[in-house]
């Protein structure tokens, strides 16, 4: 099963990432337009034409046509979307874990551009870009008139070029200047490290090397610390925005030893694809905290929804960010290719992500530096306008503060899971029992 998932993708947010994608083919064909359909479309070429032969200054066609499909696609929800062929290049060659450019997941708010994450150790993370900032010019340039595309467009370039951005961050009495030089991408999928006596591991990405990164941070922390000794892991998904769906699958599957991992469903109820764990757990029963937060978004939405279902992990944090849709990549041939959200995802329970997240086990809140007080830190997909309601989504919505502190000794969610893994704190959740697991029958 696995190795037929290798083009699927379970990533939250677009733009300059490669993310919440799935390659196929349309799925079910549409009844024919009707002819007061034709009537509109006859409408569009008309304006077009207009538009072409009359605006002040001769616009690009080109441009025009691509705008309006996206203005078509953009109507429907914040995922889906126009990918012209230099993009759907882009995408591919990000999924591989390895792309040029300045290290940053963002989208389009309020006509700018919205940093959703800076990538660790990228160019943009080290300038100091960082999550909710606001890009209102680029070069000089305004962003506002710009399509997403438009402005990921400019910001990528050469290798040791260097770029500047003008910074709208809450908080600050004036528009910051940062000089950023671009550089290859290439993002670690997996960071580890020993805490005494507790495997720590956190996926920045899900991307071609999620998987086996894992593999390799597991083998190098039992040879650190003798298994007699090691106390437990941390998997660290706070911050990770998701990437390739098989990705998210066989690092569920590592914990697990048996059962359904994550469900799609799309718009006919027959519709429905469930991946699911195979036998063997890497290991070995050892105890499991999963951290997560308003920065954990769709395939780190999958990891953690399974685990925590099947009382593998007890996760800790806050509300998770609730990108619960799945984007179809339709190829167009020469002329790029369509993302379309075509499903929704669902935990093992039968639990909608989208609009909702996952709720923690044990709720921890990571309190702000003494910048970032009164500035609003906190992600959800429920606060996306045009966003696909859920099936499940409250009047609370989706998300939370998306923030951890660069420093390991100020993280307050990080020191509670240590606490519960050496047994300092204790919590009926902590640890889980596979007996309860709650399950989709």
């Amino acid at each position: 099963m696995i190795r037929k998932l290798s083009l699927l993708f379970a990533g939250a947010l677009m733009g300059a990432s490669a993310m919440g994608l799935v390659y196929g083919a349309a799925g079910t064909t549409a009844n024919a337009a009707g002819s007061e359909t034709y009537k509109q479309l006859a409408i569009f070429g008309d304006i077009f034409e207009r538009v072409r032969a009359q605006y002040v200054t001769p616009p690009e066609e080109k441009a025009l046509v691509e705008s309006a499909i996206n203005g078509m696609l953009t109507s429907l929800d914040p995922h889906s979307s126009y990918l012209n062929p230099d993009a759907a290049k882009d995408m591919r060659v990000q999924t591989k874990g390895e792309f040029g450019g300045l290290g940053i997941e963002v989208t389009m708010e309020n006509e700018l551009v919205k940093v959703i994450t800076p990538i660790d150790d990228t160019p943009a993370a080290k300038a100091g870009v960082r999550a909710g900032d606001y890009i209102s010019a680029i070069d000089g340039t305004e962003v506002r008139g710009m399509t997403l595309n438009d402005a990921v467009e400019k910001m990528r370039g050469l290798v040791n070029t260097p770029i500047k951005l003008t910074i709208l961050r809450e908080g600050a009495d004036k528009p910051l200047e940062l000089t950023i030089v671009r550089d290859i991408i290439k993002v670690k999928a997996v960071k580890f490290r020993v805490e005494n006596d507790i495997g720590y591991m956190k996926i920045t990405s899900f991307t071609e090397k999620t998987f086996d990164d894992l593999e390799n941070a597991i083998k190098e922390i039992r040879k650190d610390v003798p298994d007699d000794k090691l106390k437990g892991y941390v998997l660290d998904l706070r911050l990770n925005p998701g990437g390739l769906l098989d990705q998210a699958v066989s690092v569920s599957d590592a914990f697990l030893d048996r059962g359904e991992i994550v469900s799609t469903r799309g718009r006919d109820p027959k519709d429905v694809t469930r991946f699911d764990s195979r036998a063997g757990d890497d290991i070995d029963g050892k105890p499991l905290v999963v951290l997560i937060n308003g920065g954990s978004a769709s395939a780190s939405e999958i990891v953690a929804g399974a685990l925590q279902d099947h009382r593998r992990a007890t996760v800790v944090g806050t509300q998770s960010f609730g990108k619960g849709s799945v984007q179809t990549i339709i190829p167009l041939g020469e002329n790029g290719a369509l993302r379309l959200t075509t499903a929704l995802y669902y935990t093992p329970s039968g639990k909608s992500i989208q609009g909702k997240g996952i709720t923690p086990d044990i709720k921890v809140d990571q309190p702000l530096p003494e910048d970032l007080k009164g500035a609003d830190v906190s992600r959800g997909e429920s606060d996306l306008k045009g966003h696909i309601k859920g099936v499940e989504e409250s009047d609370a919505g989706s998300g939370s503060a998306a923030y951890v502190p660069p420093d390991p000794k100020d993280d307050i969610q990080l020191g509670y899971a240590l606490d519960l893994l050496r047994g300092v704190k204790t919590d009926p959740a902590f640890p889980p029992n596979p007996d309860r697991a709650v399950l989709n029958q």
